[in-house]
């Protein structure tokens, strides 16, 4: 299959790409390198450096291409900036997929997969958290997404394709090569946070809310392996060849708390972790797990690396290959 990834030079962009032509898709991979990074891009993937909000070169690239799926990542995607910059996200993660979308219409798209996120359910009324839960998003991040999986529906009935949007709980791990791994700049996401602090780079690990309502009183979430969250993109566009548009969540099913977090970076690491506590953070919920039962009946997926520890381990190693990320 003619495929396109946006977002192709980031965390999970990078892994999807890989995974795409492993499993003999021929691959365009769209990124303007904002964030994401070259050296992250497998080379046998023909590499567009672009923005998706340029609809006539998405336009042109999706018809000399033939594109027939496309698996969307583009997107900004940190809770905390979008509160404090909300202009940022609804440009980018909205304005820019709706000219996206004007040229998809033009296209001859078939399938398109969409990087949802568990930021569309807010504070949970119940867990594990379904797909039908209520959607009450705390962030501009998580309303983004939401917008998105609306327009996605309706540009659908016009453009006559058919869409999943995937709703991510905590995205980690690595490529057990060693060879892919996450970078943010900054960094905000815990487990790499942790790990830096085991390689010595940062002095030590800030525990936002210790007051919560959970067994140790720090915030409890649902991790998924990069690996397992990347294979689900494909099974999605093999369900779609047969079925209806649909929404599934990706998780683990499991929580872990923030202290229980750091503890297994400890066990997996051998390294003395520091910690400090601070207040609350806006939009954080204190628990989030998945119900992925949908997405394992439907789309028949079964994580192949379920535990937290084999998270972390390929994460450490990637770390320690790469203590500052690509530019290293």
């Amino acid at each position: 299959m003619n495929m396109m990834i946006t977002g192709a030079g980031g965390y999970i962009g990078s892994h999807a790409v890989r995974k795409a032509i492993n499993e003999g898709h021929r691959v365009i991979a769209v990124d303007d390198f904002s964030h994401g990074f070259p050296e992250a891009i497998d080379p046998r993937a023909i590499v567009a450096r672009a923005n998706i909000e340029n609809t006539e070169l998405m336009s042109d690239t999706l018809q000399t291409h033939s594109i027939e799926a496309i698996v969307h990542f583009s997107a900004y995607s940190e809770v905390r900036e979008s509160i404090t910059n909300p202009a940022k996200y609804y440009l980018n993660n909205v304005a820019r997929t709706i000219k996206f979308l004007e040229a998809v219409k033009e296209s001859e798209v078939k399938y398109f997969i969409f990087s949802s996120s568990a930021a569309v359910y807010g504070e949970p009324l119940y867990t594990p958290i379904d797909e039908d839960h209520p959607k009450a998003p705390l962030s501009p991040y998580g309303r983004t997404k939401l917008m998105v999986e609306q327009i996605l529906s309706d540009y659908s009935q016009v453009a006559k394709f058919k869409y999943t949007s995937l709703r991510y709980f905590n995205v980690a791990g690595a490529s057990p090569e060693g060879d892919l791994g996450e970078a943010h700049e900054p960094e905000t996401h815990l487990i790499p946070i942790v790990l830096k602090v085991a390689l010595g780079e940062l002095p030590f690990v800030q525990i936002f809310g210790s007051d919560y309502n959970t067994p140790d009183g720090t915030c409890i979430r649902d991790y998924i392996h990069v690996e397992d969250l990347v294979q689900a993109h494909f099974l999605a566009i093999s369900f779609l060849q047969l079925n209806h548009s649909e929404v599934f969540n990706l998780g683990s099913e499991r929580g872990f708390s923030v202290r229980e977090v750091i503890e297994t970076c400890r066990r997996v690491t051998g390294k003395s972790i520091e910690t400090r506590e601070e207040p609350r953070r806006v939009g954080d919920p204190a628990i989030l797990v998945a119900s992925s039962i949908k997405s394992r009946t439907e789309l028949n997926w079964t994580p192949k690396f379920p535990e937290l520890d084999s998270m972390v381990l390929d994460a450490w190693n990637w770390h320690r290959k790469h203590p500052k990320g690509y530019r290293s």
